[in-house]
This record gives structure tokens, sequence and C-alpha cells, in this order.
């Protein structure tokens, strides 16, 4: 009797460590608004707190604007997609 060779099932692919890196700085700051709306920190670690946010925000919007890019290029017009700057709406 043959047996049939099953394949080993393939690993899960790992995200690419831009996402990984976005989902740890999200992460942190919704902690930080956690501890900022719970009001109990004192003045120097609330600014602390604060500094340490307004840095996790503008490197989640850097992530953020690269995925823009890439969904961008891979929904184009073939290979002539560029990347272009994203602009947010006010």
């Amino acid at each position: 009797m043959s047996r049939k060779r099953v394949a080993p099932e393939a690993p899960p692919a790992e995200p690419p460590a831009e996402a990984v890196d976005f989902e740890q700085a999200l992460e942190a700051l919704e902690g930080l608004v956690e501890r900022l709306e719970g009001g109990e920190l004192p003045l120097e670690q609330a600014l602390s707190a604060f500094e340490e946010g307004v840095r996790l925000t503008r490197e989640c919007q850097r992530a953020l604007r690269a995925a823009e890019q890439k969904v961008a290029m891979l929904t184009g017009e073939g290979e002539t997609a560029e990347p272009e700057p994203f602009q947010a709406a006010d």
C-alpha cells in the first residue's frame, strides 16, 4: 500500500517589521492616553507622557503613510505606479 506524502504546513507568515512596530507604538500610545486621562500623574510625569505620546503619534503616522503608499503602488496602473506624498485632509 502506498502512502501519500503530505507536505508539512508552512509556518504562518510573520507580519512585516513596520506592522509590528506600528502595533506596538499604538498599544503604547493607548496606554499613555489612559494614564493621562486618569488624572493621577504629577505635572512633570504628565508632561513626559505627553511628549512620548506625541513621538508615538508621529511614528504611527509615518507607518500609516508608508502602508498607504504600498497599497497605492499595488493597486495602481501596473509597474508605472509611483508613491505619492500623502496629504491629510484638514
